[in-house]
């Protein structure tokens, strides 16, 4: 005898809500739907700086929230360090959808460090070398190839080693060895070493240093005291160390600070726009800091390149103090001699404009 059975099936919505539809109408996507309010407020670019973001990373989704939106929850993140649960409540998405987004995203605009972050062309270093002297106020740093200098990012200490991670102010870090160029603009970091190891120990440690390609035969970088006075392996101008001996040494301290100074420039603009990721503790592993701390700086320069600028407007502390520098590592030769010929160049009087 056949028996049927009586099955019920719940009553089907109909009109669904697919998984990956956003939700338009939350405050924080208005923003950037309705085509004219200033993202700067919560995503910190400006709306030039993201549309050329998108167009270097491209627009085409891989997955079904799209590549717009995923870049809006990765910027908003960043803007904001929050956790994962607080973005996924701003934007109306699953938690697991925004961890993959703010990661996928990451990953991809790390991708963009080569074309965005590097050295200059020899006709481009004219020009750099042009803008220094207009800093310095003095044609002998007319061949500077870049300002070196060191930024520490505040980190939670891990489980294992975190007193290496402790640095000379106290807190827990990781480093940011950059070089910038008269602008402010990106054209070397090195990420990732703990925030006791000092800075000359960074710069000697780095490809920078270890590989010899910038800068290139007759141009130089200039850096503060924490750094030693080298003609090679690469050749690097720092200060005179106190007390100064005359006049000359005084002359040319005062203008390789005025040079030099960009790059803090550059690390307060970071700082700036990023205050969630620079003024407290990150709060992702410390594996991952280093790719957050590279898309920072890769972004520092896309928006530079559309004229986006927050330029320190909270009145953020963006030198760190640099100590005094270490002893020049074995194998190097010093710098002495070509800083006494810089800074005899420095107090001759010149007329200029260094265009």
């Amino acid at each position: 005898m056949n028996q049927f059975m009586n099955v019920c099936f719940p009553s089907q919505n109909p009109n669904p809500r697919p998984y990956s539809q956003i939700n338009n109408t939350m405050p924080i996507l208005r923003v950037y739907f309705d085509g004219n309010s200033d993202m700067r407020t919560d995503f910190r670019l400006s709306r030039a700086s993201f549309n050329a973001l998108m167009d270097a990373i491209g627009r085409n989704g891989d997955h079904g929230w799209g590549p717009e939106i995923s870049c809006l929850v990765f910027l908003f993140w960043l803007a904001s360090g929050t956790s994962y649960r607080v973005v996924a409540r701003a934007f109306d998405m699953p938690r697991t959808s925004v961890h993959r987004a703010i990661h996928t995203t990451s990953r991809k605009v790390a991708s963009l460090f080569a074309q965005t972050i590097h050295h200059p062309s020899e006709e481009e270093l004219v020009v750099v070398g042009a803008g220094f002297a207009r800093l310095a106020g003095s044609a002998a740093f007319g061949r500077v190839a870049g300002s070196i200098d060191g930024c520490h990012i505040r980190v939670k200490p891990p489980a294992r080693d975190a007193d290496c991670y402790l640095n000379r102010k106290l807190f827990y870090s990781i480093q940011l060895q950059a070089v910038v160029d008269h602008t402010a603009k990106f054209l070397d970091v090195c990420v990732g070493y703990t925030g006791s190891v000092h800075d000359s120990r960074v710069l000697k440690n780095s490809p920078l240093y270890l590989e010899k390609k910038y800068p290139p035969p007759g141009y130089f970088l200039i850096g503060d005291g924490g750094y030693p006075c080298l003609s090679y392996p690469i050749t690097l101008m720092t200060p005179y160390r106190q007390p100064l001996r005359n006049q000359l040494q005084a002359a040319y301290n005062s203008r390789l600070t005025k040079a030099r100074v960009v790059v803090e420039r550059a690390f307060g603009i970071l700082k700036t726009r990023w205050r969630a990721i620079f003024l407290k503790a990150l709060e992702v592993d410390i594996l991952y800091v280093p790719e957050v701390i590279v898309c920072c700086t890769i972004l520092h320069n896309i928006c530079l390149s559309q004229g986006d600028v927050l330029d320190n407007e909270d009145g953020v502390n963006d030198d760190e103090g640099n100590p005094g520098g270490e002893d020049a590592p074995p194998g190097t030769v010093s710098g002495a001699e070509e800083r006494d010929r810089l800074a005899g160049l420095c107090y001759v009087p010149q007329d200029h404009d260094y265009i």
